[in-house]
C-alpha cells in the first residue's frame, strides 16, 4: 500500500485526524473501507463537495474501498454545522430524486465496478426509515451523552442565539449521522470517515458511539474547506453555486470558473482538486512566476476537472465555446449553448417575421444597441468592424435572414474586438 497520508499532507488535504501518529502505518497495513457523507439537499453536488468526493477517489486509487453515503434520512433533518438557521425540510420524494441524480455524478468520479477496491453508493434512509423511535432511543440514544452533544461547536453556536436557536430535529442530526458510522462498520467493515473540517464534531461522535455500542475503534480525517486566499468559500459564481451537474452548470461555465481562478488560489487548487504529479504541479508553480500572463496553471486545472466530470466531449465543448467568445466563427450551436457563452451579453428580442424579407445589417446593429444610429452602424460596417456570428459583414445593406442564425433563434453580433450583443427572434 502507498503512503497515502504523506501524499495527502503534500496536497494540504489533512486538517485533523483522530490518530495522527499511527494512521499512516494503519492505512499501509491492509486495505481499509472509508466513507464520506453527502446530503442530497439539491439534485446535484456542487464544488463544495468536491474535496471529500475526490478524497474517496484518492483512497480508492491507493487500494482502499470507498463508500459514498447519500443522506436520504439525515437530509430530511439537516446538518446544523456551519448554519445560522434551520434548513427547509425536504419530502421523501424530492430526496429520492436528488439521490438518484447525485449517484450518477459520483459514478463519474469513483469506480463502481466489482473488484477488490470497489466503490459503493448507499443511502442511509435504507437502514434508518424502519427504525422505531423507542427502539432507536433504547439501543442508540442511551449510548449518546447529551453533555458531549452540547460541547460540539455546531450545537453551542446555535444554542446561544435567541433569534433561531436549535430545534430538537436538528439536535438529533448528530445522533443519526453517528449511527451511520456504526451501521457501516457492521455492514461493510468501514473503519474510517473523511469529511470537511466542519464535520469534525459529527465524525468524532460516530467514533465515540461505535466504541460505546460495540467496543470497536474507528478513525476520522477531516480536510480543509475549499476557501479562497481571502477566507471566502470557493465555488460561487455571479450566477450562484458552481454545480457538478451539466444541467445546472454547463461544461463551458464550469471550465470558465476554473480559468478565472486567481493566481493566489491556483497553487492550492492544483494540489487539492487534481491528481497531477508533484513535478507537474511544481513546474506550473514555477511557470506562474516566470510568465503569469500565460495562465498555464488555470488552463491545466480547468481541463483536468472538466475532463473528470464531463469527459472529452465536455472539454471540447468548453474549449470551442471559449474560442467563440474570442472570435471563432459560430454555427451549429443551440440556444442554450449560446446562452451559456454569452450569459452576460445584452440581448433584444425581435419578431421572427423580420427575417422573412431580411433584416438590414445596419438596422440589426442599431436594434442590438451596438450602434447609436444607422449612420453609425454603416460607418462601423464600412470600416470592417462589424461581425455577425463572428463573420465580418461586407455591406450595410446586406440582408440577414434565417440562414444567419447561429442557433435555433439567436444571432450573435459583434462590434470591434469584444463588444457583443444578441438578437433573439421569436
Amino acid at each position: 500500500m502507498t503512503d497515502l497520508v504523506s501524499e495527502l499532507r503534500w496536497r494540504n488535504l489533512i486538517h485533523q485526524t483522530t490518530d495522527d501518529g499511527g494512521l499512516p502505518a494503519w492505512l499501509q497495513a491492509a486495505p481499509r473501507t472509508v466513507y464520506a457523507g453527502f446530503d442530497p439537499t439539491a439534485d446535484s453536488l456542487h464544488v463544495g463537495h468536491f474535496i471529500p468526493l475526490l478524497m474517496l477517489r484518492r483512497f480508492q486509487r491507493a487500494g482502499h474501498s470507498p463508500i459514498a453515503v447519500m443522506g436520504g434520512a439525515t437530509g430530511m433533518i439537516g446538518d446544523p454545522s456551519g448554519r445560522s438557521e434551520e434548513r427547509n425540510l425536504l419530502s421523501v420524494e424530492v430526496l429520492r430524486a436528488n439521490v438518484a441524480a447525485i449517484e450518477s455524478q459520483v459514478a463519474r468520479v469513483l469506480d463502481l465496478n466489482p473488484g477488490p477496491s470497489q466503490a459503493r453508493v448507499v443511502n442511509n434512509y435504507d437502514w434508518t426509515h424502519s427504525f422505531g423511535v423507542l427502539e432507536f432511543l433504547r439501543d442508540v440514544g442511551k449510548n449518546f451523552p447529551v453533555g458531549m452533544m452540547l460541547a460540539k461547536d455546531s450545537v453551542k453556536s446555535r444554542l446561544g442565539r435567541e433569534d433561531t436557536g436549535l430545534s430538537f430535529t436538528e439536535f438529533s442530526y448528530m445522533l443519526l449521522q453517528a449511527y451511520d458510522f456504526v451501521h457501516l462498520n457492521r455492514a461493510y467493515g468501514c473503519e474510517l470517515q473523511v469529511g470537511g473540517s466542519d464535520q469534525w464534531g459529527n465524525i468524532t461522535a460516530g467514533i465515540d458511539l461505535a466504541r460505546r455500542m460495540h467496543g470497536v475503534q474507528l478513525h476520522g480525517i477531516t480536510c480543509p474547506l475549499l476557501l479562497k486566499s481571502d477566507g471566502t468559500k470557493m465555488g460561487k459564481s455571479a450566477s450562484g453555486a458552481v454545480w457538478l451537474s451539466a444541467e445546472r452548470t454547463s461544461p463551458y461555465q464550469f471550465y470558465q470558473y476554473w480559468i478565472n481562478v486567481e493566481d493566489a488560489d491556483i497553487g492550492n487548487c492544483l494540489r487539492v482538486l487534481t491528481e497531477l504529479p508533484h513535478d507537474e504541479v511544481e513546474a506550473l508553480d514555477a511557470a506562474r512566476v516566470s510568465d503569469p500572463g500565460a495562465r498555464a496553471s488555470q488552463r491545466r486545472l480547468a481541463e483536468w476537472l472538466t475532463q473528470l466530470l464531463h469527459g472529452d466531449a465536455g472539454v471540447a465543448a468548453a474549449k470551442k465555446a471559449t474560442e467563440i467568445f474570442f472570435g471563432a466563427e459560430i454555427d451549429a450551436l443551440s440556444d442554450a449553448e449560446l446562452g451559456d457563452i454569452f450569459a452576460d451579453v445584452p440581448s433584444r428580442e425581435l419578431p421572427r417575421a423580420v427575417l422573412g424579407e431580411g433584416l438590414l445589417a445596419a438596422d440589426a446593429f442599431v436594434e442590438a444597441g451596438l450602434a447609436k444610429s444607422k449612420s453609425d452602424a454603416r460607418r462601423t460596417i464600412e470600416q470592417g468592424g462589424a461581425y455577425v456570428n463572428n463573420r465580418r459583414v461586407s455591406a450595410p445593406d446586406e440582408r440577414l435572414g434565417t440562414g444567419h442564425l447561429a442557433s435555433e433563434s439567436v444571432m450573435v453580433l459583434r462590434s470591434g474586438k469584444k463588444k457583443y450583443a444578441l438578437l433573439r427572434f421569436a
